[in-house]
């Protein structure tokens, strides 16, 4: 068992049934639902989804964009008020924001194959969202998602991600908070850079910017962490060299998961501080392939059991770095 430090839970590593790449299964192809319905984030189509809220621009042709999503989970500013129903029953308005961020005009591209500017204009947009977010006095926490095919939860075809203003912070932020805030060695995610490049067999590759580890605590089969170099808790607030490193390594990183896996669907989350949080954090990025099913062990009792040692997989992405 290992312990994840970041969510304080305990981990099964069960090496003894651990697999190759070649038996997971590769993942479904999206059908669409309605051939003949335009896609909403193609060139051309922009009327079928609402005014962008931001647009980057190359020549008069845009080259991302940032929409409301129509059928939005978070929406309007009214404060965060709890109320009682009862002994049991509680509940509040899901004010906030909730937004799609079309990152390219291709309708059949994937993240791996964006080039170096490209991966780095993302994560600028990124930072002007969550930026103009801070701003929101009902937006505590902004929670930037990327799913990746069906089994991932993506319901559209078009590469696009998915920006959420919170009105609280939620449960699993408030934990990393109160990690980083019990560490007595510094920075947590410092720490850690420190340790795996020590050692080396965890880190499936790494530069002066941003270093890429199957965690020691992985959950799930190559599951990946992402960790700038440069230490800051807000994304927003990262310079825009440590951004536009984090882009190129999100990208590489998919890359090696594809030239391992095949094209497999995945959940992808930027962890950055509460706006307001003034405490020690250090923003980073969460890779979670799609590879196996939780069972009622792990629902019931909120243990993951891993059937691939973090140390094989990164050794078998290392191993693709030529085919990336």
């Amino acid at each position: 068992m290992r312990l994840n430090p970041l969510t304080g839970r305990w981990v099964t590593i069960v090496a003894e049934r651990a697999k190759r790449p070649s038996d997971f299964a590769p993942r479904q192809a999206l059908v669409e639902i309605d051939d003949a319905r335009p896609c909403p984030f193609c060139p051309g189509n922009e009327e079928s989804a609402p005014p962008a809220l931001e647009t980057a621009d190359e020549s008069g042709t845009w080259t991302m964009r940032v929409v409301p999503n129509l059928y939005p989970a978070y929406a309007g500013t009214s404060g965060f008020v709890v109320h009682h129903l009862g002994p049991v029953h509680t509940l509040a308005e899901a004010s906030g924001i909730h937004e799609v961020f079309v990152y390219t005009r291709e309708h059949n591209a994937r993240l791996h194959q964006l080039d170096d500017d490209q991966a780095a204009a993302t994560m600028w947009m990124l930072q002007q969202r969550l930026s103009e977010h801070a701003e929101l006095p009902n937006v505590r926490y902004s929670q930037a998602i990327l799913n990746h095919g069906r089994e991932a939860g993506a319901s559209v075809v078009h590469p696009h991600a998915q920006i959420l203003g919170l009105p609280f912070v939620p449960g699993e932020m408030l934990d990393e908070e109160r990690a980083f805030s019990r560490f007595e060695g510094g920075c947590l995610l410092c720490t850690t850079v420190e340790a795996e490049a020590s050692v080396g067999h965890r880190v499936v590759f790494a530069d002066d910017d941003v270093v890429c580890v199957a965690p020691f605590w992985s959950g799930t089969p190559y599951e990946l962490l992402l960790i700038p170099q440069q230490h800051e808790s807000h994304l927003q607030r990262a310079s825009r060299d440590s951004a536009a490193a984090m882009g190129r390594a999100i990208r590489d990183a998919i890359g090696h998961l594809n030239a391992a896996l095949g094209d497999v669907a995945f959940n992808l989350g930027l962890h950055t501080a509460p706006h307001n949080h003034t405490g020690e954090y250090h923003w980073h990025v969460h890779v979670w392939p799609n590879l196996v099913t939780q069972a009622g062990f792990e629902r019931g009792t909120g243990v993951l059991i891993n059937v691939v040692p973090p140390e094989q997989a990164a050794a078998t992405l290392r191993a693709t770095r030529t085919l990336a």
